[in-house]
């Protein structure tokens, strides 16, 4: 009889097809697929104001600053007539007076538009980034245009010297395109010779390829600092019990409780000449008034202030892996016959390597990129490439250039992040 119940209620569980179903009568299966499109939906929903949070406030900027860095319409829009002019152009002398007749109809026209629409102003903006006074040609030109009358060649030339002279044409026919590499052959410390080839340029203007290097080898020092005086810590920490280490823990935290312009001020009363540290030197009689140490506005001053204030960087990701090493690895080791110093360095440290490297890479990172502290502290010995683009944007106000550089810098980073994970493995960083 109990057979037969079962029987019954198998009957019932399945359709013609053999196909189970749930006690509505939907198919199993397509019970199960939707639940799992529903907890699907419901994740995404729960993590979208994330996800949409990265993309406008992280990947969008990313994205708009890469296309900076190529985007070029400043010439395009304003002289429209003149780079068509100027297709035939030798590129060797003045251009004739078509192309002067062209450059008085553009801006003739340009100057009809409302002010705020107007593409003279970016256009001399544009210019000067390639010719020095190029922007003071522009305007000053701009102003006197409609008072110009045949022939145009002789009262552009009158109004302003650039215009007599056949660089400044070079640079407005190669930049006539809506995309230029300009910026990044700038960046590069390179310049486009009479005849358009890519050539360095002179001595005393090669300035961004030494920063990038000067900045790599700071950043891999202020790593290495980092880890010499971290390790230490860390391991003193995961040794003691866990209520003396929250105590201890909270000394290592303290910088982040205090403003990072606080801290570099800081460092600054500390290093300078007259500072603390060098009176502390004189008063012991380590050294001499006169033999002070330079200990700041120099490369000096970054690497100690930088170190300072990234230490807990990597401390924390050696701490959280050390925690988790049980103590009896080590005494298992010296009981079978292995020396501190050999049981330390066979069986405890490799085990730290994902904490070393998780702690590596994010204070290499993060210095690789830093601004405020090497601005105060680092004078212009201690610059990275960070100030640079920093005065890009807010002084000279060459956004492109700026947005070349930062590319390069992040490009440069995601390379150094793919040789890592090559060679060690991304996989293996232990972050807590």
């Amino acid at each position: 009889m109990a057979i037969a119940d079962a029987s019954a209620q198998h009957e019932t569980a399945t359709d013609s097809r053999g196909r189970l179903l749930t006690s509505d009568g939907t198919p199993l299966r397509r019970a199960l697929e939707r639940a799992n499109r529903r907890r699907k939906l419901t994740a995404f929903a729960l993590v979208a104001p994330l996800l949409a949070f990265i993309v406008i406030f992280f990947a969008l900027p990313i994205v708009q600053m890469m296309w900076r860095s190529v985007d070029n319409p400043q010439i395009v829009n304003a002289l429209p007539r003149t780079l068509e002019a100027l297709q035939d152009w030798d590129g060797q002398t003045v251009p004739p007076e078509p192309v002067f007749a062209a450059l008085h109809a553009d801006i003739i026209e340009d100057l009809d538009r409302p002010r705020r629409e107007q593409r003279i102003g970016p256009l001399g903006i544009r210019l000067n980034y390639e010719i020095s006074a190029a922007r003071s040609a522009v305007s000053r030109t701009a102003r006197n245009v409609p008072d110009f009358e045949a022939p145009f060649r002789d009262a552009f030339t009158d109004a302003h010297r650039l215009w007599g002279q056949p660089e400044l044409w070079r640079v407005i026919k190669r930049e006539g395109r809506p995309l230029t590499l300009a910026y990044y052959v700038a960046a590069l410390d390179r310049e486009f010779d009479a005849e358009g080839n890519i050539v360095l340029r002179d001595e005393n203007r090669r300035i961004y390829v030494s920063l990038f290097g000067r900045t790599l080898v700071l950043s891999v020092v202020i790593t290495g600092m980092t880890f010499i005086l971290g390790f230490p810590i860390a391991y003193y920490l995961s040794s003691l019990p866990m209520r003396y280490a929250n105590l201890l823990m909270i000394a290592v935290l303290l910088p982040f409780w205090t403003s990072l312009l606080v801290r570099t001020s800081a460092w600054i009363v500390l290093l300078q000449q007259q500072g603390v540290i060098n009176n502390s030197l004189v008063g012991l009689g380590i050294i001499s008034d006169d033999g002070r140490f330079s200990l700041i506005y120099n490369q000096t001053g970054t690497i100690i202030a930088m170190t300072h204030i990234l230490l807990p960087f990597m401390v924390l990701p050696l701490y959280s892996v050390m925690r988790t090493i049980p103590p009896s690895y080590l005494r298992a080791a010296k009981s079978l016959g292995a020396t501190p110093w050999t049981a330390f360095r066979r069986v405890y440290f490799p085990q730290t390597l994902p904490g070393i490297g998780a702690g590596g890479v994010l204070v290499f990172i993060i210095s690789i990129g830093y601004y405020i502290t090497p601005a105060l502290v680092g004078g212009q010995s201690g610059r990275m490439i960070s100030n640079e683009i920093a005065r890009h944007i807010q002084q000279s106000l060459n956004w492109g250039l700026a947005a070349a550089l930062g590319s390069m810098l992040l490009v440069g980073v995601l390379v150094l992040y793919w040789l890592y994970n090559r060679l060690v493995g991304a996989d293996s960083l232990k972050l807590g």
